[in-house]
């Protein structure tokens, strides 16, 4: 069962890389296979749109031992089944999907990535389908941060909970869950923009972690990366994943960036799944990552 709809936004997210890179693409494999000229323009153009060194040398010595062995001519073709191969393991929809009692999603990620606005899009899809949603204002560093969640609160229309700025971020969570377990069926916990180098940050975030498991409750952490960061991003989720389980990524601001092969790298180094796309400034621009969907809009002809 999937707990989201599928409105097409992620062709819609992903305009600007396929106008910019992926349209070059497609126009450099409309040529004869097996010329070594190929490949390396090839390869340049997929690390330019940010598929990464490692990911690349992979896809295309995977391509090019294929159009040997089958003595295929069609590479395109080609290319997008190998690229479903590295992103179809980590196909995230059901990243929250419909499970028995409280769910929990701690968001994680620094600042400035769009961690709110995309809880914000979270809580509106859950509410959406008739789920019961609370949020916790557990990034209590910044004043800031508590007044943002409450607008955006607001703006969905479910409960906000909250103490004073520099209250220990543990006891929102607590209280949260408190609350949550009686009028709730996901709980979804902001955290302080912290900077993947600050040890004493991601202590508290394992803090948080205990303390929602006194609630017999595991926790998913979602980490919102920016597109727009590219392989800064990877080097984040890479930091990230070391500190704490990491169960998903929802990638945020796809619309703006011409380089959206960050999610080919995401899903080959790290092995973590993206289970969402922010594809857009309104509440409804989110779209559950599906494979296949996202190949079909990177190889779209249109514009």
């Amino acid at each position: 069962m999937n707990l989201f709809r599928r409105p097409r936004k992620t062709d819609q997210g992903l305009r600007r890389t396929r106008e910019v890179w992926w349209g070059k693409v497609r126009g450099l494999l409309q040529r004869p296979a097996g010329g070594a000229e190929l490949w390396d323009d090839l390869e340049e153009l997929l690390i330019s749109a940010d598929v990464g060194v490692s990911t690349t040398t992979k896809l295309i010595e995977r391509l090019r031992e294929r159009v040997r062995s089958e003595k295929a001519a069609a590479i395109e073709a080609l290319l997008k089944e190998e690229i479903v191969a590295i992103l179809q393991s980590d196909d995230g929809a059901e990243a929250v999907a419909p499970g028995e009692g409280l769910r929990v999603i701690l968001v994680i990620g620094v600042n400035g990535v769009g961690k709110t606005t995309s809880i914000a899009k979270l809580a509106h899809s859950l509410k959406s389908q008739g789920k019961r949603v609370m949020l916790a204002a557990s990034d209590t560093f910044r004043a800031a941060a508590i007044e943002q969640l409450q607008y955006w609160g607001n703006r969905v229309g479910v409960e906000v909970i909250a103490h004073q700025p520099g209250g220990d971020p543990g006891a929102v969570v607590f209280d949260a869950l408190e609350a949550a377990k009686k009028r709730a069926d996901f709980l979804i916990v902001d955290t302080a923009g912290r900077l993947h180098t600050k040890f004493n940050l991601m202590e508290e975030l394992k803090k948080m972690r205990r303390v929602v498991a006194r609630f017999d409750t595991t926790p998913e952490v979602l980490l919102v990366l920016d597109a727009t960061t590219g392989q800064n991003g990877l080097s984040q989720a890479r930091s990230f994943a070391e500190a704490v389980a990491v169960s998903g990524i929802f990638l945020a601001k796809l619309d703006s960036t011409a380089k959206g092969g960050i999610v080919l790298a995401i899903c080959d180094e790290l092995n973590i799944p993206i289970n969402f796309l922010g594809t857009g400034q309104e509440l409804d621009d989110l779209a559950p990552f599906d494979a296949r969907e996202f190949v079909e809009a990177l190889f779209s002809p249109k514009g």
